[in-house]
């Protein structure tokens, strides 16, 4: 995943904050869909018996599987501070 480098200044709008944290989160579910696609392929290519090494096919698959459970525990951990904020008492 993508490491967001640019810090948000003290001057700098919510606006410009929220557009950076949408582009980041794109940018990161993007690379995550493109690696579930590359283990599509290899897994493709070795069923079909094209010439392709088991053990590449198998790192291919274990990447994609760990970025997809990697985002799924952010969306968990989002979620979960979402739901305590929303418990909060004002």
């Amino acid at each position: 995943m993508p490491v967001l480098t640019e810090k948000i200044s003290n001057t700098g709008t919510v606006k410009e904050a929220q557009g950076q944290f949408s582009t980041f989160l794109k940018e990161s579910l993007n690379q995550v869909n493109n690696a579930q696609k590359a283990s599509d392929l290899a897994t493709e290519k070795l069923a079909r018996g094209e010439k392709i090494d088991l053990h590449n096919v198998m790192i291919v698959s274990q990447k994609a599987s760990i970025a997809m459970q990697t985002t799924i525990e952010i969306r968990n951990k989002a979620v979960e501070a979402y739901q305590e904020m929303m418990r909060m008492q004002m």
